[in-house]
């Protein structure tokens, strides 16, 4: 591309910033890297890692999933699930054909055990009975999207509202009719972890059929999810990732110079906490939406636009923690997968009225059995919602106590040794974060999604393309997963890529 020429490109092809190292930045930048027009990138990350919210640590004598547990939907129309493929991060089963092809609906597997809080056992027939009837009512959720009315705003709503009617038509007695309304707050909760929300009651109904469910069984990574962000970034050129870099203020629609480049302007210009400035002509911002909710007011110069500023206000973000804990000896049966904890007298139809210094852990769904590394026993326990919010304000010593005794009422012995270590996530309080990740919320829709995703400016006067948005809650059929945040980095990769082969095609000389 000629220096000086009307795109006011520097001789080095245009320069690129990508705010946050997640895998919607890695994806952009990997995509842009091999272009033509040589782009001069860099991605900017606030922390002393890549890979966001996919966080693998050693821990327990293997690895741990912090952040992103499962490849959803591992099947030939996921990104993540083929890049893993290509990076030999998977086994044979989940590469299998069979696996490919299950059609889960995007619902769990049931429980291999379920207890009540209590320490009954619950008979897994009535679980699938309540989780058959549950499911049922999901899928009709997701059939409000092309109807002109919904019945009620929330998913949560309608859930209650079909659960109320079929209440009445229940003959057992009322200790087994407390009992399925207590199964069936368990997969309220274990919804809430799904949607990333403290309660469907805040997860809007007309647009949740529009998430879209990939066919395959949700599968994980033996060596770590961060695997493939590692990989992702190893196919960058060396000096492109810059750590420790949180980013203050980005200026656009603005004219910038800079000293490295006599003579030249940029529309837009980086400023760092650390006081570094970057001037671009294209920036692509990555950070999650529970950051742009906390700092859009000053993190953009000028403001966004109103309807983009209402856009983040409105798209739901929430919060789903991990808790793992370490056993010397396992309590559960060698062939156990999870662990289900049903909550006595709890009722979808019914709020609990208490603090939540002591019913917290009431929103815990139960645990995952992890598969055993090296005779190292661990479970993971899943909760959301404000809850979760409250467990990270607790220490490492007060979970692990509260857990114990929910532990040793559950299976009925009180002598059960506590675990022996704790890691967890605290999604909530990670200040570049501030939560799991996004959901449509009572009040918003599928378009407000696309609008976050809309760059910057919008009026088309100016340099095009100054501002552009990626990450998870920019997919309007697969926020809230890592192929959502994938798809979206190649999509504003495919955008900036698009008006540079316009602009080559429009300086090559005509022969």
């Amino acid at each position: 591309m000629a220096s000086g020429g009307g795109g006011g490109e520097t001789l080095g092809g245009p320069r690129v910033l990508v705010v946050g190292g997640g895998i919607a930045g890695l994806g952009a930048a990997q995509r842009l890297c091999g272009h033509p027009a040589a782009p001069h990138l860099r991605i900017l990350e606030a922390t002393a890692r890549a890979g966001g919210r996919i966080r693998s640590e050693r821990g327990f004598g293997g690895m741990v999933e912090v952040g992103a547990h499962w490849i959803h939907g591992p099947s030939q129309g996921n990104p993540v699930f083929q890049l893993a493929a290509a990076f030999g991060l998977l086994g044979e089963k989940e590469l299998s054909e069979e696996n490919q092809l299950v059609d889960t609906g995007g619902h769990l597997a049931l429980p291999s055990m379920c207890c009540t809080s209590s320490g009954t056992r619950v008979s897994l027939e009535l679980v699938a009975e309540m989780a058959s009837l549950f499911y049922e009512l999901i899928d009709q959720t997701r059939e409000f999207l092309h109807v002109a009315e919904t019945p009620v705003p929330s998913v949560g709503e309608y859930l209650k509202k079909e659960i109320g009617q079929h209440v009445a038509h229940w003959t057992e007695d009322e200790d087994t009719k407390n009992l399925k309304l207590a199964i069936l707050n368990t997969f309220f909760n274990v919804e809430c972890c799904i949607s990333g929300t403290h309660s469907m009651d805040l997860v809007a109904l007309a647009p949740f059929g529009e998430y879209t469910v990939l066919p395959g069984l949700d599968c994980t990574f033996s060596g770590g999810y961060q695997g493939l962000t590692n990989h992702i970034m190893g196919s960058l050129p060396k000096d492109v990732m810059v750590f420790n870099k949180p980013v203050k203020t980005v200026r656009w629609n603005g004219s910038f110079q800079e000293a490295a480049f006599p003579g030249e302007t940029f529309p837009v210009l980086v400023e760092c906490d650390d006081g570094g400035q970057f001037p671009a002509h294209h920036v692509v911002i990555t950070v999650p939406l529970g950051f742009l909710k906390e700092h859009q007011g000053t993190f953009f110069e000028p403001p966004l636009p109103a309807a983009k500023v209402e856009a983040i206000r409105k798209i739901g973000f929430g919060t789903n923690n991990k808790v793992f804990l370490e056993f010397q000896e396992p309590f559960w049966e060698p062939d156990c997968q999870f662990i289900q904890v049903v909550w006595e007298d709890t009722s979808p139809l019914h709020d609990i009225a208490s603090g939540l210094q002591d019913t917290w852990f009431k929103k815990l769904i139960g645990f995952l059995v992890l598969p055993s590394f090296k005779s190292v026993h661990v479970l993971c326990g899943f909760i959301a919602g404000l809850e979760s919010e409250f467990m990270e304000t607790l220490s490492d010593e007060e979970v692990l106590l509260s857990l114990t005794q929910v532990l040793q009422k559950m299976t009925g012995n009180p002598q059960l040794p506590a675990p022996k270590s704790i890691l967890r996530s605290r999604w909530h309080s990670a200040p570049y974060t501030r939560g799991s990740y996004s959901y449509v919320a009572v009040g918003s829709t599928g378009d407000d999604i696309d609008l976050l995703a809309q760059p910057l400016p919008e009026d088309g006067t100016g340099p095009q393309l100054q501002i552009l948005f990626a990450g998870e809650a920019t997919h309007r059929t697969f926020y809230s997963t890592t192929h959502g945040a994938l798809l979206s980095g190649w999509r504003e990769a495919d955008r900036l890529i698009g008006l540079w082969d316009l602009k080559m095609q429009q300086t090559r000389p005509r022969l």
